[in-house]
């Protein structure tokens, strides 16, 4: 079985959250626990046997859970995967935070590439980025792990710059940041599907690269 992201990094994927703030409850980190191996499962599930050929009471099954229970929730078996997807941009949020005023983006990925901070991805998260472009299903989850994180993204540059989440600039610099790191999660998982030696480096890589055309601006 390939390894899957912590049951830490799950719950910070669980919670991410524009303002979100406090230390979580009781509840809130079993559910989140909960959600994770939920994921875990379906991911399990999908790169084994596709998403056509997996049903919702399966996924439960595997976790030992009603279906009930896992319909309480997800409201559909490829959501089920959500909070995995969720998982590397939570990581790309908390690292970003540690961003230094006085030195550009692409200057503080380099850095962190070269301190060995990014973690090799697992496998089976690789395959399942891979199927979001044959899944429609999947791509609209790939996609919903993204649009919930563009609020994160503004809150995060808009103190970073004393400016407002709400200002369309910031918004633009959010969504151009969050377009960057989708692009190079795919960029990686498609160019390194046949390279399981592939680790932090290759990824920061592909990371630099999207940052690179981002901060070039528009063509024409």
């Amino acid at each position: 079985m390939h390894e899957l992201p912590s049951a830490e990094a799950g719950f910070k994927a669980v919670g991410l959250k524009a303002g979100a703030v406090g230390k979580p409850s009781l509840a809130q980190r079993r559910r989140a626990s909960l959600r994770l191996e939920i994921a875990g499962e379906a991911v399990r599930l999908f790169t084994s046997q596709g998403v056509t050929g997996t049903t919702g009471e399966e996924i439960a099954r595997a976790v030992g859970i009603s279906s009930r229970t896992l319909w309480r929730h997800f409201p559909t078996k490829e959501s089920c995967v959500l909070p995995v997807l969720s998982a590397g941009l939570q990581f790309a949020v908390d690292q970003l935070a540690a961003w230094p005023s006085g030195m550009t983006l692409v200057d503080f990925v380099t850095r962190a590439g070269r301190s060995g901070t990014l973690p090799p991805a697992a496998p089976a998260i690789l395959d399942l980025i891979r199927m979001t472009s044959t899944e429609p299903a999947l791509r609209a989850v790939w996609l919903q792990a993204h649009d919930d994180a563009l609020p994160v993204l503004a809150q995060l540059l808009a103190r970073r710059s004393g400016g407002s989440a709400d200002d369309l600039r910031t918004k633009v610099h959010a969504a151009t940041v969050n377009g960057a790191l989708r692009a190079a999660a795919e960029e990686f998982a498609h160019r390194y599907a046949d390279d399981p030696e592939a680790s932090g480096e290759e990824i920061t890589a592909c990371v630099l690269a999207a940052l690179r055309a981002a901060a070039e601006g528009l063509p024409y």
